[in-house]
């Protein structure tokens, strides 16, 4: 997905114990540099499709905030 010109991927990784681990990868589109941020278990869930939201959601907060402190 995209949002505010990075491309975001939410992932989630299933483990031993049946949760599975929220991941997050962030790269930057409209940069000389691409720059790429990795995140990885943010958060645990019992499904699948709760983690991938939660990352989701977690990039939209971590991109606004970073916006935000640009001056």
């Amino acid at each position: 997905m995209h949002y505010k010109g990075y491309e975001v991927a939410p992932a989630a990784q299933a483990l031993p114990s049946g949760l599975y681990a929220a991941n997050l990868t962030i790269r930057e589109k409209a940069t000389p540099v691409r720059r790429a941020y990795a995140f990885d278990a943010l958060d645990y869930f019992f499904d699948a499709e709760h983690a991938i939201a939660y990352a989701a959601r977690w990039a939209r907060m971590w991109i606004d905030d970073r916006r935000g402190h640009r001056r």
